[in-house]
C-alpha cells in the first residue's frame, strides 16, 4: 500500500502543482516558480526513496481498475528504465524551473508558463512510469497538447504560433499512428499490460500482423523524436522560451520516442525488418541533422539540429538489435541530457545578456562572459565527444559497435557513415563555441552589453556541465550501476560487460574517433568556403514541402467534399433523413411478422388524448408559422410542456422537472437570441420543396411511430430496472433511483455528458465572440433598426418582482440539490432552477447592472465543475475502489438529528457547477452581443446625424 501511495503521489504531484499555479495565477513569479520547483523536488525525493530497491532488481508496481472492459487500468510501474527517465524529467525539470524564474522578463505570464510546464512534466512522467500501454497513450497525447501550449507561449509572435501548430500536427498525427500500433500490439500479445507484453516478445514477432504493428509504432516514435522525414517540426519549436527548449530537448518530448523504442526493445527488436528500418532512419537523421546544424546561424537553431542528430544516433543504436549498442544508447541518454540542457541554457544566457542569438553578430564573448564561455565550451566538448568528457565515452561505445552490423550486407557502410556523422558533430560544436566566445567581436553593440549573469541564471547550466564532466572522469562510480540496470531492462536479460573508461587501448573505435575529430576540425577550418557552397545550393526545405503537400491535400479534399456532398445543409439533412426512412421501410418489409405485438396496451384517458391533440396542433403550427420566429418559439414551448406533462403521467417526476426547467431556460435564451435577428426570415424554399419535405416528414413520422409501437407491444425481455430498484438504497445510499443511476451506477456517462455540455458552452462563447464585429456586427445593427429602445430599459414591475423571486428561487434550487439523492431533484435540475433565477434577473435588471454585481466567472465555473466531478472519481480510486464509486454513511448532530451524507453529493456539485456555468456563459455572450449591437447601432445613427448636419447649408 505504501508503494501504491508513493507511485500515485509521484504521478499526481506535477498535475497538482499545475492546478495550484493556475489557481493562484495572480500571485508573484516567486510563488509560481516555487510551486513548480517544490513539486519537482518532492517528486525527485519520492523517486530517490525507490531507487535502492529498483536498482537492486525490484520493480515497483501499483494498479487500480479504471475501464477493465477495455483492458485500461491505471497501472504504474517503476523499473530501472522508468527510474532513469523519471529522474531526468524531475531533476532537469527542477533546474529548468529555477532557471526560468530568472530568465523570464518582468510582465510575462509566469502563471500560465509554469502551469503549462508542470502539465508537460506530468504528462512525460506518466509516459515513463505507465504500466499499461493504453494509459501510456493517454499521457503520450497529453505531451503533444502540453508542448503546444509551451511552444506557443509567446502568443504575440507569429513564429511561436506557427511552431506550436506544426509540432502539434506532426506529433499528433504520429500519435494517431501510435494508437493503432499499440492497440494492435496489445491484441497480438493478448494483454495491454506492459509487463505481459514484454514477456511475450517471441509471440508478437512471429505474428502475421507484426510488420503492421511495428510500422505504426515506429511512425509514432519517429514523429515524436524528430526523425527523418519528420524532423522539421523541431527547429520551428525553438520559438518557445529557452527554458522550454532546454527541457524539451534534454529530458522530455523528443526523448519520448527514444524511451518507447527502449521500452519495447524486448518485443520489437531482433528482426531484420526492425534492424534495417530503425538503424537506417537513425543513421540518416544523425548525418542530416549534423550537416544542417553546421550551416545554421541562430544559436537555438544550431542546437535544435544538433538534437536531431544526437537523437538519430540514439535511434540508430537502439535499432542495431545489439545489447552492447543498447548499453551505449543508455549511457548517451544521460550524457545528452546533461550537455544539451546546459547548452540551451547557455544560449539563453547569451541572448539574455547580448540581445541576440545570431552567431554572426557574436564573437569574443569569453572576455566579457568567462563563466558562461567555460560552461558552454565544456558542454560543447561533451557533445563533440572530446575526452575527458562523458560524451567521448558514449561516442566511443557507439563507434565500437558499428562494425558488428553489416547494414544492407556491407560491413563498412555503418562505420563509415557513423564516423561521418560524428565528424560533422565535432564541426558544429567547434563553430558553436568558437564563433560565440573566441576571436574578434563581430558587433560592438552586442559585445558592449555582454556580461556574466547572476547566480540565478548560471547555477543550473553550471551544475549540468559539472555532471557532463564527471560522467567522463568517474563514469563507473557515477553511472555504471544505473546504466547496467537499465540496459538489462532494455535488452530483457543480463547486461553485457560494463567497462566505462576514457582509455581502452588502440582499437577501431579510437581510430574512428580520431578520424571524426580530425574531420570535424577540417570542416570547421573550411567552414567559410563550405557555407558559400551551401548558400548557393538550392536544397529542398522539408517544412515548405510539408506545407505544400498539406495545401495540395486540403485543396483536393475540399473539391472532393463539394463534389460528393453539397454545401447545402438542407440537402444534406434531406439525404440523411431519406436514407433513414428507406432503411426503416426495408426493415419493415423484410422483417416479417405483424406490426403490433402480443403485449396489451393501456386505455388512453381523455386528458392524454387532449394532450396528444394539442401536441399535433402545436407541431402543425410550427410548420405553418415557420417564418414567424416568436410564434414558433411559443409553439415549441407548448410541445415541451406537453412532454413534461406526459412524464408526470408516467410517474417520472425527475424527467418532468428536468424537461420543464430545460424548456424555461431554452425559451429565455432563445428570446435573447431572437432579439438579435429580424422578426421574419426570408423564404428559404418554394412550394414544391415544402410539399416534398412535408411528405417525407409525414412518412418518416408515421414509420418511426409504427416502429416505436411495434417495440412497445412486444413482450418485454428481462429488465435491468428491477436490479436498480433493489440496489439503489443499499448500493448507492439513495431512494431516488434516477439520481442514484446518474451519480453512481452510470456516473461515468454523466461525467462525459457534463464535459460535452461544458464544451458546448465554450463553443457558444467562441462562435458568438466575433458576431458583433465586422460584417456580422453590421448585419446585427441593420436588423435592429426597427427596435426603438435600448435593451437596458426594463419595466419597474418586472424589476421589483425579480428582486423578490431571486432569493426564493435560490432557496428552491438549494432544496432540490440537497434532496436529490432521495427525492426528485439533484444537481442538474437545481442548476437549471438557479439559472432561471439569474436569467430572470438579467432580463429584469439588464445586463450591465447584473454583470457588474456578478462574483463568479462562467469559464472557471465550468472548469471547477468538471474538476470536482473527476476529483470525486479519483478519490474513490485512491481509496482502492473503482473510478466514481460512491460511499455513504449516517451522522448525528445536536438539534439536527441523524442524517445521511453520500460522496455522490460532491459529484452532483460538479454537475451543478458545469450546467450552471454553461447556461450562464451562453447568457453572457448573448447579452454582450445585444449590448454591443445596440451601442454600435446608436453610434452609427449618431454618426449619420452628424454627417447630415455638416452637409446642411
Amino acid at each position: 500500500m505504501a508503494i501504491a501511495a508513493t507511485l500515485a503521489t509521484l504521478l499526481v504531484l506535477p498535475f497538482a502543482a499545475a492546478l495550484a499555479i493556475a489557481l493562484v495565477g495572480g500571485a508573484t513569479r516567486a510563488v509560481h516558480s516555487g510551486l513548480a520547483a517544490a513539486a519537482s523536488a518532492l517528486g525527485l525525493a519520492l523517486l530517490g526513496s525507490l531507487a535502492p530497491e529498483v536498482l537492486s532488481g525490484a520493480v515497483m508496481q501499483a494498479r487500480w481498475d479504471w475501464v477493465p472492459s477495455l483492458g485500461l487500468d491505471l497501472a504504474l510501474m517503476v523499473d530501472p528504465l522508468g527510474l532513469m527517465f523519471a529522474a531526468l524529467i524531475l531533476g532537469i525539470g527542477l533546474l529548468v524551473a529555477l532557471y526560468a524564474h530568472f530568465y523570464l522578463y518582468p510582465g510575462e505570464a509566469t502563471g500560465r508558463f509554469f502551469a503549462s510546464l508542470m502539465l508537460f512534466q506530468g504528462a512525460m512522467l506518466g509516459i515513463v512510469i505507465a504500466g499499461n500501454v493504453l494509459l501510456l497513450l493517454v499521457f503520450w497525447e497529453l505531451t503533444s497538447l502540453a508542448s503546444f501550449l509551451l511552444i506557443g507561449f509567446w502568443q504575440h509572435k507569429p513564429e511561436a504560433r506557427q511552431g506550436a501548430r506544426l509540432a502539434l500536427a506532426i506529433t499528433g498525427g504520429g500519435g494517431l499512428a501510435l494508437i493503432g500500433g499499440l492497440v494492435l500490439l496489445g491484441l497480438l500479445a493478448g494483454s495491454f499490460d506492459l509487463a505481459t507484453i514484454l514477456a511475450r516478445g517471441a509471440a508478437v514477432r512471429a505474428a502475421p500482423l507484426y510488420p503492421l504493428a511495428l510500422g505504426l509504432i515506429l511512425v509514432g516514435c519517429f514523429t515524436k523524436s524528430a526523425q527523418f522525414p519528420f524532423h522539421f517540426w523541431l527547429p520551428h519549436a525553438m520559438a518557445a522560451p529557452t527554458p522550454v527548449s532546454a527541457y524539451l530537448h534534454s529530458a522530455t518530448m523528443v526523448k519520448a520516442g527514444v524511451f518507447l523504442l527502449a521500452r519495447l526493445w524486448p518485443v520489437l527488436a531482433g528482426t531484420e525488418l526492425y534492424t534495417v528500418t530503425v538503424t537506417s532512419v537513425g543513421l540518416v537523421t544523425m548525418i542530416l541533422g549534423a550537416v544542417v546544424a553546421l550551416f545554421r546561424h541562430d544559436l537555438k537553431s544550431i542546437l535544435a539540429y544538433s538534437t536531431i542528430s544526437q537523437l538519430g544516433m540514439l535511434v540508430m543504436l537502439l535499432g542495431m538489435s545489439l545489447k552492447a549498442a543498447a548499453l551505449a544508447a543508455v549511457l548517451h541518454i544521460l550524457n545528452h541530457a546533461a550537455f544539451k540542457a546546459a547548452l540551451f541554457m547557455g544560449a539563453g544566457i547569451v541572448e539574455h545578456e547580448t540581445g541576440t542569438r545570431d552567431i554572426r553578430r557574436l564573437g569574443g564573448l569569453a572576455k566579457a562572459m568567462p563563466i558562461t564561455a567555460l560552461i558552454a565550451t565544456l558542454a560543447a566538448a561533451s557533445m563533440a565527444g572530446v575526452p575527458p568528457m562523458g560524451g567521448f565515452i558514449s561516442k566511443e561505445l557507439m563507434l565500437y559497435q558499428t562494425d558488428k552490423l553489416a547494414l544492407f550486407g556491407q560491413p563498412w557502410l555503418l562505420p563509415l557513415l557513423a564516423t561521418l556523422g560524428a565528424g560533422f558533430s565535432v564541426a558544429y560544436s567547434l563553430r558553436l563555441v568558437a564563433h560565440q566566445f573566441f576571436g574578434a567581436p563581430r558587433e560592438a553593440e552586442a559585445h558592449a552589453r555582454a556580461h556574466d549573469p547572476g547566480i540565478g541564471l548560471i547555477a543550473a547550466p553550471a551544475l549540468l556541465t559539472t555532471l557532463a564532466v564527471l560522467l567522463g572522469l568517474i563514469p563507473m562510480a557515477l553511472a555504471a550501476p544505473l546504466v547496467a540496470a537499465v540496459t538489462g531492462v532494455v535488452t530483457g536479460g543480463a547486461p553485457p560487460h560494463l567497462d566505462l573508461a576514457l582509455w581502452h587501448g588502440v582499437n577501431l573505435a579510437l581510430v574512428l574517433s580520431l578520424a571524426a575529430l580530425g574531420g570535424g576540425a577540417l570542416l570547421f577550418w573550411r567552414h567559410g568556403a563550405l557555407m558559400a557552397l551551401w548558400e548557393r545550393a538550392t536544397l529542398p526545405d522539408a517544412k515548405r514541402l510539408f506545407e505544400t503537400a498539406l495545401a495540395f491535400a486540403d485543396r483536393w479534399v475540399r473539391k472532393g467534399i463539394v463534389a460528393l456532398h453539397t454545401p447545402s445543409l438542407q440537402r444534406m439533412l434531406l439525404a440523411v433523413f431519406a436514407v433513414t426512412v428507406l432503411l426503416v421501410i426495408e426493415g419493415a418489409l423484410t422483417g416479417g411478422g405483424a406490426l403490433p405485438g402480443g403485449r396489451p396496451g393501456l386505455a388512453a384517458p381523455l386528458p392524454a388524448v387532449i394532450a396528444w391533440a394539442l401536441l399535433l396542433t402545436a407541431c402543425a403550427a410550427v410548420v405553418n408559422e415557420a417564418r414567424q420566429r416568436f410564434a414558433v418559439l411559443i409553439y415549441v414551448s407548448v410541445i415541451g410542456l406537453i412532454i413534461s406533462l406526459a412524464f408526470v403521467e408516467l410517474s417520472a417526476p425527475d424527467l418532468a422537472l428536468t424537461q420543464i426547467s430545460v424548456e424555461v431556460v431554452t425559451v429565455l435564451l432563445l428570446l435573447l437570441a431572437l432579439n438579435l435577428l429580424p422578426k421574419s426570415p426570408p423564404s428559404l424554399s418554394g412550394a414544391p420543396r415544402r410539399w416534398r419535405d412535408g411528405v417525407l416528414a409525414v412518412l418518416g413520422g408515421t414509420l418511426f411511430g409504427g416502429l416505436a409501437y411495434a417495440m412497445l407491444t412486444r413482450a418485454p425481455g428481462e429488465s435491468i430496472s428491477a436490479w436498480h430498484l433493489a440496489n439503489a438504497k443499499p448500493g448507492g445510499g439513495g431512494t431516488n433511483v434516477v439520481n442514484v443511476i446518474l451519480v453512481d451506477f452510470r456516473a461515468f456517462d454523466t461525467l462525459g455528458e457534463i464535459i460535452v455540455l461544458g464544451i458546448a458552452g465554450l463553443t457558444i462563447y467562441a462562435l458568438l465572440d466575433t458576431t458583433a464585429r465586422g460584417a456580422a456586427g453590421a448585419r446585427l445593427g441593420t436588423w435592429r433598426e426597427d427596435m426603438p429602445h435600448s435593451p437596458e430599459r426594463h419595466p419597474m414591475m418586472l424589476l421589483a418582482a425579480s428582486r423578490i423571486i431571486l432569493p426564493l428561487t435560490l432557496t428552491v434550487g438549494i432544496y432540490l440539490f440537497l434532496r436529490g439523492h432521495n427525492q426528485p431533484g439533484g444537481g442538474f435540475i437545481a442548476a437549471l432552477v438557479v439559472a432561471i433565477a439569474f436569467l430572470v434577473q438579467y432580463l429584469a435588471a439588464g445586463f450591465d447592472w447584473s454583470d457588474a454585481r456578478k462574483r463568479f466567472g462562467e469559464h472557471q465555473m465550468i472548469g471547477w465543475g468538471v474538476l470536482v466531478a473527476m476529483g470525486t472519481g479519483l478519490a474513490a480510486m485512491v481509496l482502492g475502489a473503482p473510478f466514481l464509486t460512491s460511499a455513504y454513511d449516517y451522522f448525528s448532530l445536536p438539534l439536527i438529528g441523524t442524517f445521511e451524507l453520500a460522496s455522490a453529493m460532491a459529484f452532483d456539485a460538479g454537475v451543478f457547477l458545469t450546467v450552471f456555468g454553461a447556461v450562464m456563459l451562453a447568457l453572457a455572450q448573448l447579452s454582450h452581443i445585444a449590448r454591443r449591437a445596440a451601442r454600435a447601432h446608436a453610434a452609427r445613427i449618431e454618426a449619420e446625424g452628424a454627417g447630415a448636419g455638416e452637409s446642411a447649408p
